[in-house]
């Protein structure tokens, strides 16, 4: 559906209001450039008032509307939020939370993933959905339920968990016990029927326990997905199928669900009074780009002020554009946002939309029609892809067992870890894929894991492998430390890594909060360190940075290991954000890999996909950025830029090479 052109719009919400107002909003819509709605994700008790009823008229009404205005629907399943019947019926289909309590409808979310009876009612909402409306005109795509990411800890989510577990250890109770360890504290099982979900406990719960629950957890929430996609795809075989993920977060695993469906959305709410919010939203839209494996849909977005942060600031002119544009650039063919017209009631009446309470004559709507009209002269990118010789590991499993209790220190930060490296790439024009330990790493030069707490023995061999055949790899601290059971390796740290990086961890130093030690190295100049240190040795290594004074002093916190055809560098730290730059731009000439501009002022941003290169200005003052000689048409503005720059605040570059 997205083939040859970029998609724009938002979430529509018709059901709050009246039909003179649909009719208003399709004319506007037109206005706008708006293609693609998304229409129904909060409807249920609108479709089904009482159990077993059903009022479509409304939503035929809706779907005709929008189709005779030229715009596509992508219809949603409305399973992510219960109406009030249900739970009231019902009280089993509502989740209970770790303590033991029972939480209440009025708000949304609030469903049981694993409960028969919540499925039940979904799925025979989603096949009259099916029926009705699958050969419509106006369908475009299938918006399966909504942010997916509910956890529920009642008794039919522990009888379910134990079936899960029994699948999963081959209906083996010993096997059970071994994985989780449970000879600690005496609390080996001796039936199925003793487990349940990790609730709260006097003291730290077991965390093998956790780690399967986290799992188990992700796989309820792909299962509740999978049910309905099946009854979407029995009555429209071709018709592509979404569920748009929650931002950069770990309520499931975002591969996982990537695989099963046919399109990759995200929302993503950046916040506009923070200076470095395009760095992690740029890492995200990577993530998208590579699950995917190619183009993917910014589901939702912000115009401008959303409702729930603390103080809600509104986008500053132009914010809005360059924001859009930057997910264009890392490989978006869709621009949306929540919502197209601003709700007058209710929790989220504060949050901005495409058409805000002020109606047309203002700003923001302006911004929006412009957006959407400059986004049609740009079309032949909703295609294009990206080539990347970088990949950043990032790995589900890893993430949960690193947050887990009764560690070194509870400050690993592996999304901070993450955009840190990101963003010190990023600023040398370097654009990465974020995959997992367990990808095809064949196509990239260089692979770098900011933190892999959790290592199997394949992904341990994966990455072995891919130095072994000349790649660069880079691991930073923490990393390789247990198996998937979160068993420590044993002989020394990173044991199934060790082999590659040429050293063995004895013990590990976390710094006191606020803590740092001064390194100092011949390769990147003498820098600070952070929040962890290690007591290694090399075992083959060559050190390039060490602790430089203290009772510290002389530790090696940086090293680098020839390893087959390739290198494996590794850090026992947290470098300043300077010197983890300067170790880049060294790791990165090791392996060959050159950024398509260098040297980027902070707050520029600089990706190429296709034939265009974007240079975006991500600051609300303007910034002077350094292009090559070479004249390049700006294919927004029209005009040739080479040489010495200047970007105004929040301008946007598309130049054709």
């Amino acid at each position: 559906m997205t083939r040859g052109r970029i998609v724009f719009g938002g979430d529509y919400n018709p059901e709050q209001w009246t039909a003179r107002v649909w009719r208003q909003d399709v004319e506007l819509m037109r206005e706008a450039g708006v293609t693609l709605v998304t229409v129904g994700v909060f409807t249920w008790a609108r479709l089904e008032p009482t159990p077993g009823a059903r009022d479509f008229g409304w939503l035929d009404e809706v779907l005709d509307l929008l189709h005779a205005g030229g715009i596509a629907v992508d219809l949603a399943t409305p399973t992510a939020s219960p109406p009030p019947w249900l739970g009231h019926r019902y009280p089993e289909t509502l989740p209970v939370d770790a303590d033991g309590r029972r939480l209440l409808y009025g708000s949304r979310n609030h469903f049981c993933p694993s409960s028969p009876i919540y499925r039940e009612h979904a799925l025979s909402l989603v096949a009259d959905l099916a029926e009705r409306y699958g050969d419509h005109p106006a369908l475009a795509m299938w918006h399966v339920d909504n942010e997916l990411c509910e956890v529920c800890y009642c008794d039919v989510s522990a009888a379910h968990f134990r079936r899960w577990l029994r699948q999963r250890y081959a209906d083996d109770l010993d096997a059970l016990n071994e994985a989780w360890h449970t000879v600690f504290w005496s609390q080996r099982y001796s039936d199925w029927a003793e487990i349940r979900p990790p609730r709260r406990a006097p003291y730290l719960i077991n965390p093998g326990h956790q780690l399967d629950f986290r799992r188990f957890g992700s796989a309820a929430l792909l299962e509740c997905f999978e049910v309905q996609r099946d009854v979407l795809r029995a009555a429209t075989p071709t018709m592509p199928i979404t569920s748009n993920f929650l931002g950069l977060d770990a309520p499931l695993d975002y591969r996982a669900l990537a695989r099963r469906e046919d399109v990759v959305s995200h929302d993503w709410y950046p916040d506009p009074a923070d200076p470095a919010a395009h760095e992690l939203a740029g890492l995200g839209f990577d993530l998208m780009r590579t699950m995917a494996g190619g183009p993917w849909f910014l589901m939702e977005g912000a115009t401008s002020a959303v409702n729930w942060r603390r103080r809600n600031a509104a986008k500053r002119p132009g914010q809005l554009r360059a924001e859009s544009w930057h997910a264009v650039a890392r490989g978006a063919s869709a621009v949306c946002f929540f919502q197209w017209r601003a709700s007058r009631a209710g929790a989220e009446k504060y949050h901005s939309a495409m058409l805000p309470h002020a109606g047309p004559d203002t700003r923001v709507f302006r911004e929006v029609c412009s957006l959407g009209a400059e986004l049609r002269r740009l079309d032949e990118l909703a295609d294009a892809g990206i080539d990347c010789a970088v990949a950043l590991v990032l790995d589900w499993e890893s993430w949960w067992a690193v947050r887990l209790d009764a560690h070194p220190t509870a400050d690993i930060d592996v999304l901070g870890r993450l955009r840190a490296f990101h963003t010190a790439l990023a600023r040398q024009g370097i654009t990465v894929d974020v995959v997992g330990p367990d990808a095809d790493l064949s196509g990239y030069r260089l692979v770098i894991a900011p933190n892999l707490y959790l290592v199997t023995e394949g992904a341990a061999a994966n990455l072995t492998a891919f130095v072994e055949r000349g790649g660069t790899l880079v691991l930073g601290s923490f990393s390789g430390i247990v198996d998937e059971h979160d068993h420590i390796g044993l002989g020394g740290y990173p044991a199934r890594l060790r082999k590659v990086l040429g050293l063995r961890i004895e013990e590990f130093d976390p710094l006191a909060e606020g803590e740092t030690v001064r390194c100092s190295s011949e390769s990147i100049g003498d820098f600070e360190a952070r929040d962890w240190l290690e007591d290694l040795r090399p075992e083959g290594a060559e050190v390039l940075a060490t602790v430089a004074d203290g009772h510290r002093a002389g530790r090696p916190v940086m090293l680098r290991n020839g390893f087959g055809a390739g290198a494996a560098w590794y850090l026992a730290t947290e470098p300043d954000p300077r010197a983890l730059a300067e170790l880049l731009r060294k790791v990165c000439v090791d392996a060959g890999v050159a950024g398509v501009l260098p040297e980027l002022p902070v707050g520029v941003t600089a990706v190429r996909r296709g034939r265009v290169l974007f240079v975006i200005n991500n600051r609300s003052d303007a910034v002077s950025v350094q292009l090559d000689a070479a004249a390049r048409v700006d294919l927004l503005g029209g005009q040739p830029h080479s040489g010495l720059t200047e970007l105004g605040a929040f301008a946007v570059l598309a130049l054709m090479e």
